[in-house]
């Protein structure tokens, strides 16, 4: 009990030194202000950036993976290096087709759902004397609806009778039911032209909004089934091959990293196109997180550069704070000869200035936080910038570290003096 009275009078001691000199305690501070500033900034516009860039690509789905023509990773997972003309080796593949898409619907056993999709753009959609142009025209299958995020506000998703028969419905975005139909409306039951064929309004999604790098959403996109946009681009001039079909499978929850669905999914792939063991695919199996894992290194670099310039700063607020603690040593000399006389013990004396150069650095520390925390505030368009809990104990323990460093020797002198000798130098 006795230990923990003297310890709590140490750091009563140590916030009065610093409230006696306000000064010396603001301008010795700045240092350490500024680097953590700059770590938990650049920490913190990282994490910011990050997370925004992987929101944009929320619209993939999660626990999905995409049987495409062409590898998002640049060939990388299929021993390609991503050179230059990485594409060039990819061009004569085949896309995946209806057929194929049917195949594996029907014998696929570890997926949660299954569906083609492709999308064609810069598509005008009318109704009446409005129009509205510069659209995405997404043609989906069973299924989709359940790979994307597609939330009705108004109406109904596409029957199996209407996706097989490829009926001309649509369900459309916010933003054109707005431009179209006008804000409060209820489009459902209208009838709207598309590539000069009528298709009648079934659902509204719900507003999205853009995303950090634009991609697609649905606020623009009108969704008709996959056979409807077959007929549509294959009408004599077989320009849906261009379109790239892509076929999406959503696994179960309980099949870890979807490895059962990738290696089932691949085997019956390489069965349907009549791929010998010898060969090599000519699909590739896509996943969202491949996008993340491309982008890592970017910020990985970025979060040390951080650190690096940051760290500068920290290391001059260090040294600005451990030159403090000797002059304030040297001016209390005689102050802890006088303790020491009065029976006050060595951890008194050392906790008393090890406190004082926590307490200055932590204030300065805070300091930088708080600035972190009022650039958040500035607009950065489609980027929102948020100061995490994880950054602010980093910044409170990075700051904390380089108070107990700066600290330790200057605390370790004062008390092994002696205290006669101290008394005599006042």
């Amino acid at each position: 009990m006795k230990t923990v009275r003297q310890i709590f009078e140490s750091f009563r001691f140590a916030w009065r030194a610093l409230k006696s000199n306000i000064l010396r305690t603001v301008l010795s501070l700045l240092g350490v202000t500024v680097g953590i500033f700059a770590i938990i900034a650049v920490l913190t516009f990282v994490d910011s950036l990050e997370k925004n860039i992987k929101d944009s690509f929320n619209f993939l789905g999660s626990d999905v993976i995409y049987i495409d023509k062409f590898p998002w990773d640049g060939g990388r997972s299929e021993g390609n290096d991503g050179g230059p003309f990485w594409w060039l080796a990819y061009l004569k593949r085949p896309h995946p087709s209806y057929n194929e898409y049917k195949f594996l619907k029907a014998n696929l056993k570890s997926s949660q759902a299954i569906s083609i999709y492709a999308i064609a753009g810069n598509v005008t959609a009318k109704y009446g004397n409005n129009s509205l142009g510069g659209l995405l025209l997404r043609g989906g299958s069973e299924g989709y609806n359940e790979l994307f995020e597609v939330n009705l506000t108004d109406g109904r998703y596409f029957t199996d009778v209407e996706v097989e028969a490829g009926r001309n419905v649509v369900i459309i975005g916010y933003e054109i039911k707005n431009k179209l139909f006008g804000e409060n409306s209820n489009p459902v039951g209208e009838v709207i032209k598309i590539k000069g064929l009528k298709y009648t309004v079934i659902g509204t999604v719900e507003k999205e909004g853009q995303s950090f790098l634009g991609t697609p959403s649905n606020d623009y996109s009108c969704i008709i089934p996959y056979q409807s946009l077959r007929k549509i681009y294959l009408t004599g001039t077989g320009r849906a091959r261009e379109l790239g079909s892509t076929i999406g499978l959503k696994g179960d929850n309980f099949d870890i990293g979807l490895v059962n669905l990738e290696n089932e999914a691949k085997g019956m792939m390489r069965t349907r196109r009549g791929l010998q063991p010898t060969q090599k695919d000519n699909f590739a199996m896509n996943r969202p997180e491949a996008i993340a894992k491309m982008i890592e290194p970017v910020f990985d670099i970025m979060t040390s550069a951080g650190w690096i310039i940051g760290g500068f700063s920290i290391l001059v607020g260090g040294f600005g704070i451990a030159n403090i603690m000797f002059v304030s040593v040297k001016e209390r000399t005689s102050i802890i000869g006088l303790q020491k006389s009065l029976g006050a013990k060595n951890y008194f004396i050392l906790f008393q200035f090890l406190f004082e150069a926590i307490f200055l650095s932590l204030i300065g520390g805070l300091g930088g936080l708080f600035l972190v925390y009022l650039g958040t505030f500035i607009p950065m368009g489609s980027l929102v910038v948020k100061l995490t809990i994880e950054n602010i104990v980093l910044g409170l323990v990075v700051s904390s570290t380089i108070g107990l460093v700066s600290g330790i020797i200057p605390a370790a002198m004062a008390a092994r003096l002696d205290p006669v000798e101290a008394i005599r130098a006042a």
